[in-house]
């Protein structure tokens, strides 16, 4: 195993465990039986099957159909390869992540990571199965590897990791430092530049009403700066009352998973309609 995944297992472990010991990892407030399975299964699944066998097909059809290019940005500039991975891999998943809030059928692929009602590094991969297959950032990234630039993916991941991990944890690192009068300045940039607990909490907050939310934007992941230039940006320095998704029903374990494949609820067994589109671009 890389050693860039071993680092991003610590990142996830040592914010797991200031969880764990301070807001208790595995009994969230409001969780329910679904939320653990689902949160395994689509992180293992993700990790084990999605993202490499995206990286393996790419290879394979790049050095089928394009094999002149394998490797060809291997010896660019680290200034390069950064707004080359900045802007193809992060700021395409801000896009991806905001037309899953603008599209009702994509909302469906997307609503498992939103249906928890609280934040925790659990949530990083919780996700629909096909949503993540057809996530265009992965596609990107597994071409940019292929293209040469796996040596700076594997330090770029973990970077990315460690900010998404951290604005996903219920340990709220950005709340102290927003105390310190002195660092206001330096906060000023930091909130604006990459996701804090803050303005990402403010994305999973559940009801619009609540002055902290904003599940209308702050889609960014890395950075929030895409939020900033695409005018999508809320920042409250404050954190949302509640947490999960307001004007919806309940979705099952298998709409989560795997919608469209499951399209309706069931309830103790007794099917009833799922959704309706309009309550879904409602809640959009």
């Amino acid at each position: 195993m890389p050693v860039s995944s071993w680092a991003v297992i610590a990142i996830y472990i040592s914010f797991g465990l200031l969880e764990l010991f301070r807001s208790d990892l595995f009994t969230k407030r409001e969780q329910c039986t679904h939320d653990a399975i689902v949160e395994i299964v689509s992180t293992v699944l993700l990790l084990t099957l999605t993202q490499p066998g995206i990286i393996l097909l790419v290879n394979y059809l790049g050095r089928a159909f394009f094999p002149q290019y394998q490797g060809v940005l291997e010896g660019i500039s680290i200034f390069l390869a950064i707004p080359l991975f900045l802007i193809l891999e992060d700021m395409m998943q801000y896009w991806w992540h905001r037309a899953s809030h603008s599209f009702a059928w994509l909302y469906n692929l997307h609503r498992a990571h939103h249906n928890a009602r609280y934040m925790s590094v659990r949530l990083v991969y919780r996700n629909n199965i096909i949503y993540y297959a057809m996530m265009p950032s992965l596609w990107f990234a597994a071409a940019l590897i292929y293209l040469g630039l796996g040596w700076f993916y594997a330090g770029y991941l973990v970077v990315k990791m460690l900010v998404i991990i951290g604005a996903h944890s219920d340990v709220k690192w950005d709340a102290p430092l927003y105390r310190i009068k002195w660092l206001s300045p330096l906060m000023w940039v930091v909130e604006r530049t990459i996701s804090t607990p803050a303005t990402h909490h403010a994305h999973h907050g559940r009801h619009l009403s609540d002055p902290a939310v904003n599940y209308k934007g702050n889609y960014g992941n890395l950075l929030f700066f895409w939020d900033v230039l695409f005018g999508t940006a809320k920042i409250t320095r404050t954190f949302p009352q509640s947490y999960g998704v307001e004007n919806l029903p309940d979705a099952t374990l298998g709409q989560q998973l795997l919608w469209p494949i499951f399209p309706e609820n069931e309830d103790m067994g007794r099917k009833v309609p799922g959704a309706s589109p309009v309550a879904i671009r409602n809640a959009l």
